[in-house]
């Protein structure tokens, strides 16, 4: 990777965190239950960003691109840690049935994404 790519991730990653930021604000007033929404919504959003970037951008046609969009923008804006971190502290809670909601949730609502991303794009 050269300095362009580099700085692609950089500019990339600072701009998904901001959308993290941002729809954490947005979600804020969600409050139905102890499921962390805004975490949960940003996980699938950046799913969804990722495979449709995996399916038509290619690394070897545009790489500086694929590096803005998939590992920076991406990595930035999707959430893991923070899932992971939510679902402990609702487990250590004991609020297993939301931690067991919240991890069928997520991984069945990306794969699902990914899944339906995949027979649209070709």
């Amino acid at each position: 990777m050269n300095l362009i790519g580099a700085l692609a991730v950089f500019i990339g990653g600072g701009l998904g965190s901001l959308l993290r930021f941002g729809l954490s604000y947005l979600i804020r007033g969600i409050s139905l239950s102890a499921l962390p929404y805004a975490t949960l919504a940003s996980n699938i959003l950046s799913t969804a960003i990722l495979g449709i970037v995996f399916y038509k951008v290619s690394p070897l046609s545009n790489q500086t691109l694929y590096l803005f969009l998939a590992i920076g923008v991406c990595g930035g804006f999707s959430t893991f840690s923070t899932f992971s971190l939510e679902t402990f502290q609702l487990l250590k809670n004991g609020q297993f049935i939301w931690a067991t909601a919240n991890i069928l949730i997520s991984v069945f609502m990306c794969l699902m994404i990914l899944f339906l991303i995949s027979k649209s794009i070709k």
